[in-house]
């Protein structure tokens, strides 16, 4: 291949990758707007892991993906089953499940992180479980996740992709021109 057509593939590479970021950093700060705070994709919520108590199985500052849950799935997780639930302080936890207890109509768990020593100290009741560990897990995303979702990193993340094409735009069109300069004095001195 030579150094042009190499040149030219690299260029086009360039331009997708440019153009593919850009519209995914785009999806993620709308979608992560859209739903106060974290974005879903393709039906399971993403959450950013902010603690170290399950790891090694979830490291902090991983993302990972749930399933959300309907209500009448809610009082049928078993022993095993990873969830993050609202604790008291309204914040999210997500740790797996130790213990089921049933009384009459009512549900509850008690959950234990991997990495912890002790179960948690007060069950989750099942109206309070928002959705199931869907075995996806990005390593140390999060922090990416945390910064596109604050406004610093929602300007950062939509503004660098969109200048970085300008630029790659504005080279194009100077490249173009120089292009079309050089064939113009080629077509000139020939005549």
């Amino acid at each position: 291949m030579t150094f042009k057509k190499t040149l030219k593939v690299l260029s086009s590479s360039l331009n997708v990758i440019l153009f593919i970021s850009l519209i995914a950093m785009t999806f993620i700060v709308i979608s992560a707007k859209a739903s106060g705070g974290e974005p879903e994709v393709f039906g399971h919520q993403i959450k950013t892991v902010l603690s170290g108590s399950m790891e090694p199985m979830i490291q902090t500052g991983s993302i990972i993906a749930i399933k959300p849950l309907e209500e009448e799935q809610k009082s049928t997780l078993s022993k095993g089953d990873v969830v993050t639930f609202l604790n008291k302080d309204e914040s999210l936890i997500t740790h797996r499940v130790v213990d089921v207890t049933k009384t009459g109509e009512s549900v509850s768990y008690v959950t234990k992180g991997d990495n912890n020593n002790a179960a948690d100290t007060e069950p989750v009741l099942a109206q309070n479980v928002v959705g199931q560990y869907a075995d996806f897990t990005i390593p140390y995303a999060g922090y990416l996740m945390s910064y596109a979702t604050s406004k610093a990193g929602s300007l950062a993340l939509m503004i660098i992709p969109g200048l970085l094409l300008l630029i790659y735009a504005g080279y194009q069109i100077w490249g173009g021109i120089k292009q079309f300069e050089k064939e113009l004095v080629k077509k000139n001195s020939a005549t």
